[in-house]
C-alpha cells in the first residue's frame, strides 16, 4: 500500500510520492528536506547542497606565522615581563648562589646545599631576608630584558637572512645573542652590584638607597661597572652557547615552530642548564668584583680587585681550582627553572600581544 503524497500535509514544498517513486524514496527526500540539505522547487534554493563549513579551533594565526606582526614593541613588552617575572620568582635561590660563591665565608654562613642555606638563612635571619634587594633586580630587570629581547629578535632575523636565507642559522642565533648581552648588561649590571651586596651575609645595607649612596661616595660612579667586563666575558659566551641550545632544541622539539609551551620550557631548561655549568667559574669572579669581599681582599695587595685577571688570579690565590667552581650547584639549579620561565612567559606574550594586534587590525 503507498503512501500519499505530502504536497500539503508534508514538508512544505517536499516532492510527493508519485508512481514512479517508493515509499522508501519518499521518506529518504522527506528526511533530506527536514535536514535542509536540499530544497524542492517551492522550497527555495533549487537543489542547493552545502555542507557544513568545518571551523578549525586552531584556525588563528601560528605563532611562527606572525613575525611580520611582531613589532619591537611587543618584543620588549613580552621581554620586560619576562624579564622581571624571571627575577623575582628565582630571587631567593639568587641569593643562596651568591652567598656560596663566597671565596672565605663567614662560618655561620656556609652551606651544604641549597635547601639547607635557604632555611638557614629564613631561620637566622628573618623570613625576608632572602629578598633583599628584590626591588632594584626588578627595576632594572625590566628594561634589560626589553633590549636584550628586541635586539636578539631583529638581529637573528638579520643575520639568518643573510647566512642562510629562507632558514635558521646557529651562527646567525649566538651572534644575536651576543650582541644583545651587550645591552642588557649595560642596563642590568648597576642593578647587579647592588643586588649582591644586599645579598651577603651580615651585609650593612638594608635599603637600596643606603648602599647606592655608600657605592657612590666610597667608591666612586665606576664601582657601578667595575665588573661589566667580566660580566660580559662570561655573558657573551653563556648567551651565545644559551641561544644555540634553545634554537637547536626548538628545531627537534617543535619543527613546525608553532606556540608551543612545553617545548619552550623544556628547551630553555635545557639551554640553561648547559650554559650555566659552562660558564661558572667567570661568575664567581664577577660576584667577587661585584662584591669586593672583604676577607678575600686581605690576599690582594692592591686593595681593590679591578679588573677580571685580578679577579682570576685572586680566586686561585684563595681557594686553588676548585673554588672556579663554587656555586655551581645552586647556579645550575637557579638557571634551570629560570631560563624555563623567560622563554616560556617570553613566547606567550609574544604570541599574545602579536595575537591580539592581528584580530585588531582585521577587524579594523
Amino acid at each position: 500500500m503507498e503512501l500519499e503524497g505530502r504536497g500539503a500535509g508534508g514538508v512544505a514544498g517536499g516532492p510527493a510520492a508519485g508512481p514512479g517513486r517508493s515509499p522508501g524514496e519518499s521518506a529518504l527526500l522527506d528526511g533530506w528536506l527536514q535536514r535542509g540539505v536540499g530544497r524542492g522547487a517551492g522550497g527555495g534554493e533549487a537543489g542547493a547542497c552545502r555542507p557544513p563549513v568545518r571551523q578549525d579551533p586552531d584556525s588563528g594565526p601560528d605563532y611562527e606565522a606572525l613575525p611580520a606582526g611582531a613589532t619591537v614593541t611587543t618584543h620588549m613588552v613580552a621581554g620586560a615581563v619576562a624579564g622581571i617575572l624571571e627575577h623575582c620568582v628565582m630571587y631567593p635561590i639568587d641569593c643562596v648562589k651568591t652567598r656560596m660563591q663566597s671565596l672565605q665565608p663567614d662560618p655561620a654562613a656556609r652551606y651544604r646545599n641549597v635547601l639547607e642555606a635557604l632555611w638557614r638563612i629564613i631561620r637566622t635571619e628573618g623570613l625576608w631576608r632572602p629578598m633583599r634587594g628584590l626591588n632594584v633586580t626588578a627595576t632594572g630587570a625590566g628594561p634589560a630584558h626589553a633590549l636584550y629581547f628586541a635586539c636578539y629578535e631583529k638581529l637573528k632575523k638579520t643575520l639568518s637572512d643573510v647566512i642562510h636565507p629562507g632558514g635558521n642559522s646557529h651562527i646567525a642565533n649566538g651572534a644575536a645573542g651576543c650582541v644583545a648581552t651587550l645591552l642588557h648588561d649595560a642596563a642590568m649590571n648597576p642593578a647587579e652590584v647592588v643586588k649582591q651586596r644586599m645579598q651577603m651575609y651580615n651585609s650593612p645595607y638594608h635599603r637600596v638607597t643606603d648602599c647606592v649612596r655608600a657605592v657612590w661616595q666610597n667608591e666612586g660612579a665606576g664601582a657601578f661597572y667595575r665588573s661589566y667586563t667580566t660580566q660580559l666575558t662570561m655573558n657573551v659566551p653563556f648567551q651565545a652557547i644559551h641561544f644555540m641550545t634553545y634554537e637547536f632544541l626548538q628545531e627537534h622539539f617543535n619543527p613546525q615552530r608553532r606556540y608551543n609551551p612545553s617545548s619552550h620550557v623544556l628547551s630553555g631548561a635545557c639551554a640553561g642548564a648547559v650554559a650555566a655549568a659552562a660558564t661558572t667559574p667567570l661568575d664567581v669572579c664577577k660576584t667577587l668584583l661585584n662584591t669586593q669581599e672583604s676577607l678575600a681582599l686581605n690576599s690582594n695587595i692592591t686593595g681593590h680587585i679591578t679588573g677580571m685577571a685580578s679577579a682570576f688570579r685572586t680566586v686561585y690565590q684563595v681557594g686553588g681550582v676548585t673554588a672556579y667552581f663554587r656555586g655551581v650547584q645552586a647556579r645550575v639549579i637557579y638557571q634551570i627553572p629560570s631560563t624555563a620561565i623567560a622563554w616560556s612567559v617570553y613566547e606567550f606574550f609574544k604570541y599574545l600581544i602579536t595575537k591580539r594586534q592581528e584580530e585588531w587590525r582585521a577587524g579594523k
